[in-house]
């Protein structure tokens, strides 16, 4: 899901975390911490926009990638 992605998103919250994967990309495991909840499953949703993939619910976040509906 990460391959060739040059930012990751997260939203926890109200929380957005930005990770930039180009420059300084964290390892596996504190990208895996990111991205999962607390149930050891993926956030949802979980998508991607071109470079950018976006994890967990944030409607700003969402809004700022997709657009509104």
């Amino acid at each position: 899901m990460l391959a060739g992605a040059a930012e990751l998103r997260v939203a926890k919250g109200r929380r957005v975390q930005r990770v930039d994967l180009a420059e300084g990309r964290p390892s596996d495991e504190e990208l895996l911490a990111l991205m999962l909840g607390r149930s050891d499953k993926l956030r949802a949703p979980a998508l991607r926009a071109g470079a950018v993939v976006a994890v967990g619910w944030n409607q700003e976040m969402l809004e700022s990638l997709f657009g509104r509906p």
